[in-house]
């Protein structure tokens, strides 16, 4: 069985980096997001048992959403400076460990690692990240894990966990998003329809283009003035919901075994790094690398929370 983790590389580091108060070493280099990011990843591998892993990156170039919607992301905060030389240290770590990373100019992670997605011929594909947008990729095959609190707490996304969540599938993920808008993406969906409404109209329509086309069966005018007033947003906000399941990139999953990182290099960077604490669980990953290796001892993992009430991170 081949089961390929996906970590979405950006959004685990920010969560750490946040996560964390400021940690330096002796030499006063500061790691707090590499010492979380580091952490986060040996508990996956430790938690899902992957037998193939990768990486995917966000690159700083602007991405075609940024050309469809000028003031996508724009409201987002500066990047700390202390966060931005931790990017290349954690890529520099991974790269140590013998783990494939992909990264595409004019495309985010996001769509990166829809496509992995897709392209993976592997029994079970499951994401982590803490990244709601990237539900709308759960399927038979396909689940999401991510931090449901802080980060002391996760949780596996399958279809019944998203229409739980949400009250739609996750293939209505994109018509909730163009509906209620995204603040964190600062585009505007709707206006006036919040996330009860949009569940109620997607249950009973299933998509936005079939609300549009039945907005003479909406029973409220308030509704359907909403509609009519925000059909160009709405719009605008699929397109910009939506994950790119095809970018141009080479991906084969049997390039992307999960190493050994039970190895010198690494416990040397984990040293440079004063990494000390986790320097222990590399021997313990080792005999899971081995393992997982096998292709066939791998556990079942089930919606909610691994192994019971184990945390991931």
């Amino acid at each position: 069985m081949k089961r390929l983790v996906v970590i979405d590389g950006h959004a685990i580091l920010h969560r750490a980096y946040h996560a964390l108060p400021p940690l330096t070493t002796s030499k006063g280099l500061i790691v707090n997001a590499v010492y979380g990011f580091a952490s986060i990843l040996l508990r996956v591998i430790e938690s899902l048992q992957p037998t193939h892993l990768v990486v995917a990156f966000d690159t700083p170039e602007p991405t075609f959403r940024n050309k469809l919607f000028k003031d996508y992301q724009i409201q987002r905060p500066k990047v700390d400076d202390e966060f931005i030389p931790q990017i290349n240290l954690v890529k520099k770590l991974v790269q140590e460990m013998g783990i494939p990373t992909f990264e595409k100019v004019g495309y985010e992670a996001d769509d990166v690692i829809g496509t992995i997605a897709k392209k993976a011929n592997a029994d079970e594909v499951i994401i982590v990240t803490g990244d709601r947008d990237i539900l709308q990729l759960v399927d038979d095959k396909v689940g999401v894990y991510m931090p449901v609190k802080g980060i002391s707490e996760s949780k596996l996304y399958k279809k019944e966990e998203v229409e739980e969540k949400f009250g739609v599938s996750p293939s209505q993920i994109i018509d909730y998003k163009a509906l209620v808008g995204d603040q964190s993406d600062n585009y505007p969906g709707v206006a006036g329809i919040g996330p009860k409404t949009a569940s109620t109209l997607l249950q009973r329509f299933q998509t936005l283009e079939q609300i549009y086309k039945n907005k003479k069966d909406i029973e409220s005018e308030k509704v359907k003035k909403a509609l009519d007033d925000y059909l160009k947003s709405a719009q605008m906000a699929k397109k910009l919901a939506t994950i790119v399941t095809d970018v141009p990139l080479e991906f084969n999953v049997d390039e992307c075994k999960l190493p050994n990182l039970d190895k010198p290099n690494i416990h040397r960077l984990f040293e440079e790094f004063e990494f000390r604490t986790l320097i222990t669980r590399l021997s313990g990953n080792k005999t899971q690398s081995r393992r997982s290796g096998i292709h066939d001892a791998v556990i079942p993992i089930k919606s909610g929370t691994a192994s019971g009430q184990t945390s991931l991170f």
